[in-house]
């Protein structure tokens, strides 16, 4: 498996809650990234954009660090791990506090060329 070339790209820290990327990022996984690409752009969610970019950071690592062509490429994996919460106190009546969690993402995209699956 290591001799198998692949290409990688990260984001972190997105303030965007894991639930809602995974949906996103399910509509990708395993396809060629030209659909991948069309997919990402005509889906109406937020998360969309944010993993539209991201895909498109690894076909250039791919490109740029392994001389590989991005028309043979295709989403190898994608995942979406929890990052940091971030812990907010909304007030409620009688001096009650209510907790809320802005949740953020990381976001990974490994991408292979075709021929090598």
């Amino acid at each position: 498996m290591a001799d198998v070339a692949e290409a990688r790209a990260h984001v972190r820290h997105v303030r965007i809650a894991p639930r809602k990327v995974r949906i996103v990022v399910d509509l990708i996984r395993g396809k060629d990234v030209r659909d991948a690409e069309a997919i990402l752009r005509h889906t109406p969610k937020r998360a969309s954009a944010v993993v539209a970019k991201l895909l498109k950071s690894a076909v250039a690592n791919a490109q740029h660090n392994y001389d590989m062509d991005p028309r043979d490429l295709y989403v190898h994996a994608v995942w979406v791990d929890g990052g940091p919460t971030l812990k907010r106190i909304h007030p409620r009546s009688r001096g009650q506090a209510f907790s809320i969690f802005k949740r953020t993402s990381h976001i990974s995209v490994v991408l292979r060329p075709k021929h090598n699956s």
